[in-house]
């Protein structure tokens, strides 16, 4: 079982440089410009690869973020192709596309914690 595993994390790693490259090299839709891929998690039979992406500067462009889903919808067919060309597999597996929240979570995080250190180093001047 052990096995599965290890080869699934493989192949996902795999996928997702290939996918990376693919994004930055090979797809031309300009809705894609911008996409990072975050993982890649690939189901134990291979048969499924989630596919986790982020795109940057996503929070100042809301309306973007449904049109880079869409480019990504579109470019679903010829990435699997191109990855059936570039990785050896006796099967492709299925790519679904997801939106990765957790860098726009970090990020916003990040905010809080340095609007809560400021806040405390102005209380802390304050008080001498």
């Amino acid at each position: 079982m052990a096995g599965n595993q290890n080869r699934s994390r493989r192949v996902g790693e795999l996928i997702q440089r290939e996918l990376a490259t693919m994004l930055t090299r090979d797809v031309k839709d300009p809705r894609l410009s911008m996409v990072s891929i975050t993982a890649v998690d690939v189901t134990r039979d291979l048969g499924l690869a989630r596919v986790y992406y982020t795109v940057i500067n996503a929070q100042d462009d809301p309306d973007n973020l449904e049109k880079v889903h869409q480019g990504l919808a579109t470019a679903n067919g010829f990435l699997r192709h191109e990855l059936g060309q570039r990785i050896q597999l006796r099967i492709v597996p299925k790519l679904e596309f997801r939106y990765d929240e957790s860098v726009v979570h970090g990020a916003k995080l990040t905010q809080l914690i340095d609007r809560v250190i400021e806040d405390d180093l102005k209380r802390h001047n304050d008080d001498e």
